[in-house]
């Protein structure tokens, strides 16, 4: 059976990864969460008190502490560094605010691209970040970069901190998603950006559900040639 790559890139909280895990669903494809991977990076950092731009210590680790994926009994995706569960971690404000600057390291990026070009190889898969179009998969056959206003982002980002528990602020949300876009987008290696061939969809006022129906509709129609 054909299957294809479906590379879906954008920035914080435009709400990549909640479609990307449900168009792998429906189309039985993997899913790769490589936000969570950088994510991941910048736990160990924090966790082993490792200065700003040392990526040789952050390489170490990394080598140390294996970034793993796996599922609990619903179904749900669990980030491992070792041996320990850090899913829930890895979603807290000192690792929100400091994913930037480990993500801008080139060997980090290098070898977690890797890993995930790795991964793209063994069939159908659906993955999203901020280079996916442009760095880690640019043959990918379809490229969706979702855009959205910084409002409506800072409040999404502040309802799944609630849901979660983390004490979060709107209005330094708001300020602090501003300021990641501007690092993210002038950073020197692979910054955010939308590759020439991809399709932007601004997904301000628009539901999930409408998101994935329209990525779904462009992922069939390229399956149907």
């Amino acid at each position: 059976m054909k299957s294809i790559q479906i590379a879906i890139d954008g920035p914080a909280s435009s709400g990549k990864s909640t479609v990307a895990k449900i168009i792998a669903k429906q189309f039985g494809y993997t899913y790769l969460d490589t936000g969570a991977m950088y994510r991941a990076a910048t736990y160990l950092a924090l966790q082993h008190q490792v200065e700003q731009e040392d990526s040789s210590a952050i390489m170490a680790l990394l080598d140390q502490f294996p970034i793993s994926f796996g599922r609990n009994e619903k179904g749900e995706q669990l980030v491992f560094v070792g041996d320990v569960d850090i899913t829930h971690a890895i979603r807290e404000n000192q690792v929100t605010n400091n994913v930037s600057w480990v993500s801008a390291l080139a060997p980090i990026r290098e070898k977690l691209v890797d890993l995930q070009r790795k991964i793209a190889a063994q069939g159908g898969i659906v993955m999203d970040g901020r280079d996916i179009g442009t760095v880690v998969l640019p043959e990918a056959e379809l490229k969706i970069f979702l855009i959205a206003s910084v409002e409506e982002r800072a409040l999404r980002r502040f309802k799944e901190n609630k849901e979660k528990g983390i004490p979060t602020d709107l209005e330094r949300l708001k300020e602090e998603i501003a300021l990641r876009d501007h690092k993210d987008s002038t950073r020197a290696v692979s910054p955010l950006k939308a590759a020439d061939d991809a399709i932007t969809f601004d997904t301000t006022g628009v539901s999930i559900e409408g998101v994935v129906a329209f990525i779904s509709k462009k992922a069939k129609e390229i399956l149907d040639k």
